[in-house]
């Protein structure tokens, strides 16, 4: 594993280096699209009986990678608390009722046009597949990444209002999906189809004891950080607060990735205003977003890389040709 580790690490660094000297795009969609590239590049080369070696060392890498393991229960509470600990929530206060409609009932909406969207349109393109799938894709598909989009609207001069409107659903639509894909999840794995009622008291369940447990780790974590003065020490239990909170959640059953959103805004707005020095304020902010650009370079660069392990006919490119404009339209449907 520290192998494996060692490995995504120096590719993800090299690419970082290459987009900063020539691409020039955003760190995570420049790594990403050169991942990309440079993995068509190998397929290319393979085909022309070059570079097969290369390949196939790079496809047994992302083979022995688990992706389930690696995002659901290593990076995305790390990603979730570090993109909370910077939304100022009294701004945020503002636009609850926005960000609220949209993060829930805009991703649940979203999850259920596409997954009903994909299920009457494949079967036109041969690849039917079960209700439940699609609507395990819209689910995974619906939450947003604002990453490139803030870039273009910074560079754009859009309003704070709107950037701080999107970046806000971000946050608390990654939650809100993983509950839902969750769900589907269990229920596909069980085989059991819960009624209207137990769904809805299992997503109350999911997200209202996630919720809860955010607020207790928020508040527990803001008196152990007004009690000393030590930035290491400081730094040391934001971070204990997170992997030991995602791994408590994941014992009582409840939404890990909302707690990690309701902690850090708590300890980002409360705990960095009235628990932490000048000094200790700077390395909590420098360590944090540090993190959070190193693990979303390394996220997209293994998204980039992917490609090698995925084998596409005409029906399939057509297939994602068609996700991409019902996702789309899902989009424009709960936005507008």
């Amino acid at each position: 594993m520290l192998n494996i580790a060692a490995i995504c690490l120096v590719i993800t660094a090299l690419l970082a280096y290459l987009n900063y000297r020539f691409i020039k795009m955003p760190t995570t969609i420049g790594v990403m699209a050169a991942a990309l590239v440079f993995s068509l590049a190998l397929i290319g080369l393979d085909a022309l009986g070059v570079a097969h070696v290369l390949r196939e060392y790079e496809a047994s890498l992302l083979r022995s990678i688990d992706f389930s393991d690696v995002l659901m229960q290593g990076m995305l509470s790390l990603l979730l608390f570090a993109g909370a600990l910077h939304i100022d929530l009294s701004e945020l206060k503002a636009y609850r009722w926005q960000v609220g409609g949209l993060a829930v009932l805009g991703t649940l909406l979203s999850t259920l046009v596409v997954g009903f969207g994909m299920w009457w349109t494949l079967p036109l393109v041969g690849l039917p597949l079960p209700l439940v799938y699609c609507l395990l894709f819209g689910a995974l598909i619906s939450p947003t990444d604002p990453i490139a989009v803030m870039s273009i609207l910074k560079s754009a001069g859009a309003p704070k209002e709107l950037e701080l409107v999107i970046a806000g659903e971000s946050l608390f639509n990654d939650g809100v999906g993983v509950v839902i894909f969750s769900l589907l999840l269990g229920m596909l794995a069980s085989g059991i189809t819960p009624t209207l009622g137990q769904g809805v008291t299992l997503l109350l369940h999911e997200a209202g004891g996630g919720l809860l447990l955010g607020l207790v780790l928020g508040y527990l974590t803001f008196v152990l950080l007004r009690s000393v003065d030590n930035y290491q020490v400081e730094v040391l239990l934001t971070l204990a607060a997170v992997i030991g909170g995602y791994a408590l959640a994941a014992r009582l059953h409840v939404s890990g990735p909302l707690a990690m959103v309701v902690a850090g805004l708590i300890i980002g707005n409360h705990g960095r205003a009235l628990a932490m020095s000048d000094t200790t304020r700077h390395y909590v902010d420098m360590f944090w977003e540090l993190l959070d650009e190193i693990l979303n370079a390394t996220l997209f660069v293994l998204i980039g890389m992917e490609v090698l392990l995925v084998t596409f006919s005409m029906n399939e490119l057509i297939a994602a040709a068609v996700a991409i404009v019902v996702t789309l339209a899902a989009r424009l449907l709960t936005v507008g």
